[in-house]
């Protein structure tokens, strides 16, 4: 019996570690999820036509090609999903908007604040749909402790500490990528945008900050016998106060020696606290002041059915969500969003938000003074 749902057709740009986890999202909603579309893995694009074959072959996609223009001259498509390097999310993103088609990106949005701005004003004008990939805001751990939050539950929150550390980059004789270039924005926009995101997803508006940016290896071998100099921070940090009146602090690092995926926050209020860390996603650890004396204690929830969509991915608690279960709630909620039945705001703003703090911290550091944030 033919589906009454319309279809959404997918044009993907970028085949590595994060267009494969794009790719297993919108393969993965549709059997998970109630979704308002039929989607229909319809083509690849990669550096070269062989590349984007062979992801087509591993993906599910019906057609690929080494020219990501073809994607987007093509009329059957609906959606572009872009998964590139920084560099080039913004010409990719507005040759898809001028073409009328829906934009989903991956973190960070653009290279400048600027970009970003660029990118989301075009969508906005154009009557199209954005997402920006920040995965880990889909944690359903992550929404209970912005409930808890919300909720009173903390008192009144003062204290946040927020890390995203991993040690990719840890070994000095790594070569020079992409990511070491000033376009590639070092370990703050790579992986302390996630930190950021959560801090604000978690808190409200940060309105000032004090940064320090750190190079710790100032040039990398080029592959050819020689070296490049590096141009971004392999730290980044910042003192942070909130909107709300809470202080707090966040760090991002790719050389944190033994650290595979550590995105943690603690956070501080009157009345209990939170723990968690992304090395153990399902599970957040709840602090009350509540409790009896003598019987105080941080306790684990573990998630489960009761913690929506947990319960769509399994019937059982405990037995846990994984990476890719992430990427699939949020294509689910960005399609969600394209039919008008969205509860999250479904824009580029969230991106180009965050690359203006990372720009703020990076001037700070500069400056070696508090900035206002934009």
């Amino acid at each position: 019996m033919a589906s009454e749902k319309p279809q959404l057709r997918v044009g993907l740009v970028g085949t590595g570690f994060m267009g494969k986890t794009h790719a297993l999202g919108f393969a993965a909603a549709p059997r998970v999820f109630d979704l308002p579309y039929d989607v229909v893995l319809h083509s690849v694009a990669d550096r070269t036509d062989g590349l984007a074959a062979a992801a087509a072959r591993s993906f599910g996609f019906a057609r690929s090609g080494g020219d990501w223009k073809r994607l987007i001259a093509d009329p059957d498509i609906d959606v572009i999903d872009i998964t590139t390097p920084n560099a080039l999310h913004k010409e990719i993103a507005l040759a898809a908007i001028a073409a009328g088609k829906h934009v989903y990106c991956e973190k960070p949005l653009a290279p400048q604040a600027s970009d970003a701005r660029e990118m989301a004003d075009a969508a906005e004008a154009a009557g199209l749909k954005t997402q920006v990939g920040f995965n880990y805001l889909c944690n359903p751990m992550m929404a209970l402790a912005r409930e808890l939050i919300a909720s009173g539950e903390l008192g009144e929150v003062r204290t946040y500490r927020g890390i995203h550390a991993e040690d990719y980059m840890m070994d000095a004789a790594s070569p020079f990528t992409f990511r070491h270039e000033a376009a590639g924005g070092g370990a703050l926009a790579d992986i302390g945008s996630h930190a950021l995101a959560t801090a604000e997803y978690l808190l409200g508006p940060i309105e000032r900050l004090m940064g320090d940016c750190v190079t710790v290896y100032d040039r990398r071998p080029d592959g050819q016998g020689g070296f490049r100099t590096v141009e971004v921070d392999d730290i980044g940090r910042a003192f942070l106060r909130f909107a709300s009146g809470a202080s707090g602090s966040i760090e991002a690092s790719w050389v944190s020696t033994g650290r595979k995926m550590q995105h943690d926050f603690e956070i501080y209020g009157t009345k209990g606290a939170l723990l968690f860390t992304q090395e153990r996603f399902n599970e957040l650890h709840v602090y009350s002041m509540a409790d009896v004396a003598g019987r105080r204690g941080f306790r684990r929830i573990e998630a489960g059915p009761d913690h929506q969509p947990y319960g769509l991915f399994c019937v059982a608690p405990g037995h846990q969500l994984g990476f890719n279960d992430l990427k699939t709630i949020e294509v689910a909620r960005f399609l969600d969003c394209l039919a008008g039945k969205g509860r999250e705001p479904c824009n580029f703003r969230s991106g180009a938000r965050v690359q203006a703090l990372v720009e703020a911290i990076q001037d700070s550091s500069r400056r070696r003074a508090w900035v206002e944030t934009p």
